[in-house]
């Protein structure tokens, strides 16, 4: 059976290796993080995810899946590494990407098929893996194979997306695409599509870029919304009314590591990218938004104490990556506020997390920032809320203006 060397056992890396070894591959699973090799060697599955863990836990008992901070030779490679942006100047850090190709290049032999599933500026594959690939003296196209297979899915249902999405495979040439749908089909259920390798290094782009574009234009209704004295929430329920119209819901700002970090890797692409960038700077200015609601609600009590309900990024999963919540604490803390945190699901976080009670002892303020289903069950009528994902309480709504709009 074929081997697969599957580099990055991250949130997306891990899945997809495990997956791949109950389909029947020999996988082995390689991250430089020692501490996740540890973890998982000691059967400890650290993707808070139910289905995650139990797959993952079902491959290690098998004799199918092993663990290690040691590349492998193998007959295929999948490359899972994260690709985060610089803070200073949100250009792509592909640092992981290029270390990666580093070490497959050690061990690379004729008929290997090199996948990348790491989410990339285009021609990355071209420009930064072939060139290192082609330092083994062996021939792309000839000698091994090379293809982009960016994933589709989301934290929370993970497995299921992995499984079930289309995926699109581009390839440097059809042989390529050809022998990566040959490994994909083997557990994809979706449709898969064929392209060249900067297409699809380009479509997993539009698609999150789309997205947070929709999401711009929501927080910028929501902001209008507030000068009007309207409710944001109610007009756009009703614009959607519309065949043609599906405007997304605005909130505290964009998070986790797609949406939040891919429409960088077009808009350092040298080329025009107005919108894109306008976009990413509305949806980056909603925690100093909220941050006003915030002041505005409290009002004249000196040093209050706000109690901050959610720091994941999206509801039901306990993942923080690039929480707008990070961001409005932060500016919080500047005004000299005292800050308390509760999150049901996050485990790790860069602040204290309280449990629900204590969080919400003498707080003078109470702002929801992520809408778990969690928090829609507790009663905080006796608490000053402001509420920017609109759980259905009663609360200084994100996107509603003081005046309120009385129905007919």
């Amino acid at each position: 059976m074929t081997k697969i060397c599957v580099l990055g056992l991250g949130y997306m890396g891990l899945p997809m290796a495990a997956i791949l070894a109950n389909t029947g591959y020999n996988v082995i699973g390689v991250d430089i993080n020692k501490e996740k090799i540890e973890k998982l060697k000691k059967g400890i599955i650290y993707i808070d995810e139910k289905e995650v863990k139990a797959i993952v836990q079902k491959s290690l008992k098998s004799d199918k899946f092993s663990v290690s901070t040691n590349i492998e030779e193998a007959e295929v490679f999948i490359i899972s590494v994260p690709t985060p942006i610089l803070e200073d100047n949100k250009k792509p850090d592909l640092k992981y990407v290029k270390s990666a190709a580093e070490m497959i290049r050690k061990v690379m032999k004729r008929g290997n098929l090199i996948v990348l599933e790491s989410t990339v500026p285009p021609n990355t594959s071209k420009k930064i893996l072939l060139p290192i690939l082609n330092k083994s003296k062996l021939k792309v196209g000839k000698d091994y194979y090379l293809s982009h297979c960016p994933e589709r899915a989301i934290p929370g249902n993970t497995i299921h997306e992995l499984i079930n999405n289309d995926r699109i495979i581009g390839g440097i040439d059809k042989t390529s695409c050809e022998k990566t749908r040959e490994i994909y089909s083997s557990f994809v259920k979706g449709k898969i599509y064929l392209t060249d390798i900067t297409i699809a290094e380009t479509v997993k782009l539009l698609e999150n870029t789309y997205r947070d574009i929709n999401i711009a234009l929501a927080n910028e209704f929501a902001k209008i919304a507030e000068k009007i004295g309207i409710n944001v929430w109610d007009s756009i329920e009703l614009a959607n009314k519309h065949p043609r119209v599906n405007i997304l819901k605005p909130g505290p700002g964009v998070g986790g590591h797609c949406i939040a970090v891919d429409p960088w890797f077009l808009v350092n692409n040298d080329v025009e990218s107005k919108i894109i960038k306008l976009a990413r700077e509305i949806n980056d200015s909603m925690p100093k938004h909220v941050v006003h609601l915030i002041e505005e609600t409290v009002g004249e009590i000196k040093n209050p104490t706000i109690t901050i309900l959610g720091v994941a990024y999206k509801k039901n999963v306990g993942d923080a990556r690039n929480t707008p919540a990070l961001k409005i604490i932060e500016l919080a803390e500047k005004k000299g506020w005292n800050i308390k945190i509760n999150d049901p699901l996050v485990k790790n976080f860069k602040y204290h997390l309280l449990e629900l009670e204590e969080a919400l002892k003498d707080t003078d303020c109470v702002v929801i920032v992520t809408d778990h289903d969690y928090y829609k069950s507790i009663n905080l009528g006796k608490y000053n809320v402001v509420d920017t994902r609109n759980i259905g309480i009663k609360a200084r709504l994100l996107g509603e203006g003081l005046s309120r709009s009385v129905g007919c």
